[in-house]
């Protein structure tokens, strides 16, 4: 809990503290101070400042402290034109999402990330499973376990997966984007355009999805809707 008072931060003191650890790699060092000097709810109101360094360095710092609450004002800035300060942004949402159980759903989800990298499906599930039964609230554990069961062929079952993950969190974009990568493998392709549609809604320039939209139409074009 934070007990510093919920002041606003000047961005010319935001920056001057923090973009020389930044710049020189002392990556600690900056945990250390955001951790010390800022809580989440005042790093977030940098999230609108006019300048895009500040709102970049915003971003990497609520990846480093942010937290659940931290993820509407950050998919707000999905929108930002500028590029870099959207994949920053992205960054720190998966963060976030990664470590938003309790330690022993998040120490469970990583191990069965693990286990997903080098395609050992069955015991990726059994973990994500696991985290779930320990952490029923952890939105990552349902998401990761859907990306298994897509990886399996197991549509039907990453789509329920799909909808528990936004169902508690419904900002996020790739349990919204797997889910209709899922629908269109079933061939429900309305079912598919609309959860591409949706993806985009939230994070317009998801890499791939757009693409994978476009390809769909062409096909509805074509071939006619199912």
């Amino acid at each position: 809990m934070h007990t510093k008072l919920e002041t606003a931060i000047d961005p010319h003191m935001f920056m001057a503290s923090l973009q020389p650890c930044l710049s020189e790699g002392r990556l600690q060092e900056a945990i250390s101070l955001v951790r010390e000097q800022w809580s989440p709810r005042q790093l977030e109101a940098l999230l609108t400042d006019k300048e895009k360094e500040v709102r970049k360095v915003a971003a990497f710092a609520l990846a480093m402290v942010g937290d659940r609450q931290s993820i509407g004002p950050l998919s707000n800035l999905l929108h930002d034109n500028n590029t870099c300060v959207v994949e920053i942004v992205e960054h720190a949402m998966w963060s976030i999402w990664l470590r938003s159980g309790n330690c022993p759903a998040v120490k469970l989800v990583e191990r069965g990330s693990r286990h997903l990298h080098h395609a050992n499906y069955v015991c990726a599930i059994e973990n994500f499973s696991r985290a779930i039964l320990e952490d029923p609230n952890f939105a990552e554990a349902y998401n990761q376990r859907a990306i298994a069961y897509y990886l399996s062929e197991r549509y039907k079952e990453s789509i329920e997966d799909c909808r528990a993950t936004l169902a508690r969190m419904p900002q996020h974009f790739g349990a919204m984007a797997g889910m209709g990568h899922c629908h269109a493998h079933l061939g429900q392709w309305d079912e598919a355009r609309r959860c591409y549609r949706l993806a985009l809604a939230i994070h317009p320039t998801l890499e791939g999805i757009q693409g994978s939209l476009n390809d769909l139409e062409t096909f509805l074009k074509t071939h006619g809707s199912a």
